[in-house]
């Protein structure tokens, strides 16, 4: 866990993602990740130099039994919310999404940003770590045919809400090592479309590529900070 902590305080740091008088409300799906950044989270605030308020919000996309996390929340002395939503009936039921991962994604952000500020914070923390910046890049890439990828820190919703993604420098197979040895209350995801994603492909192509080309992986995340690579190909620049 020291290991997680330290590498989520150089991004807090790097990307100064926190400030005294912030109210933090972190995005709880249940899965391993939002887990791991809620102990994170509230470890770090124990010692952090800023002084800041934290909370767990948990959206119920319809029939999802939440009780372990009304527990765990209770236990850490952390306010916690539950919102009812009807994003699965939505997305599979009325408008029978074949491809549902960015409408349900839209859906649950623009829910959780609007609770949020009604609950008084300025900040989301999301539980987004260091694979899936590498997966969102080559989907871009593979898919939309652009080089881009989600910041480790963005301003919106009106400017009242910045998202956050304090675990951006950790690995995904260290966040499954800490939720093993803790025993962390993992939930099943609820999609039907679970392990059958756009996202999957890309994680297994990426495991294969990293496993035939030496630092596949760590060249690939160096990308997202080679400010060099910001015009490539740009008409103007090249004129």
């Amino acid at each position: 866990m020291q290991k997680l902590l330290s590498k989520m305080r150089q991004a807090i740091n790097d990307f100064d993602m926190i400030q005294d008088g912030d109210k933090i409300a972190v995005g709880l799906s249940g899965g391993k990740d939002s887990l791991t950044l809620l102990h994170l989270l509230n470890t770090y605030k124990k010692f952090s130099p800023q002084k800041f308020d934290l909370i767990a919000i948990t959206l119920n996309p319809g029939d999802v039994d939440n009780s372990p996390l009304h527990t765990l929340c209770k236990d850490l002395n952390m306010p916690f919310y539950e919102i009812q939503t009807d994003i699965k009936k939505i997305v599979f039921d009325l408008r029978k999404e074949k491809n549902p991962c960015s409408l349900c994604a839209n859906l649950r952000r623009g829910a959780l940003n609007d609770n949020a500020e009604k609950l008084g914070c300025n900040k989301v923390a999301l539980g987004h770590h260091k694979d899936d910046a590498l997966e969102t890049l080559m989907l871009s890439m593979c898919y939309e045919g652009r080089i881009n990828c989600f910041s480790p820190k963005t301003v919106m919703h009106k400017n009242t809400i910045t998202l956050i993604r304090p675990m951006i420098y950790i690995e995904e197979q260290k966040i499954k090592t800490v939720v093993k040895k803790y025993n962390f209350p993992v939930i099943k995801n609820p999609c039907p479309a679970d392990g059958k994603t756009k996202r999957q492909d890309i994680k297994e192509l990426i495991s294969d590529l990293n496993s035939k080309i030496p630092c596949f992986k760590k060249n690939l995340f160096g990308c997202l900070n080679n400010s060099d690579q910001l015009f490539i190909w740009d008409k103007e620049m090249i004129k």
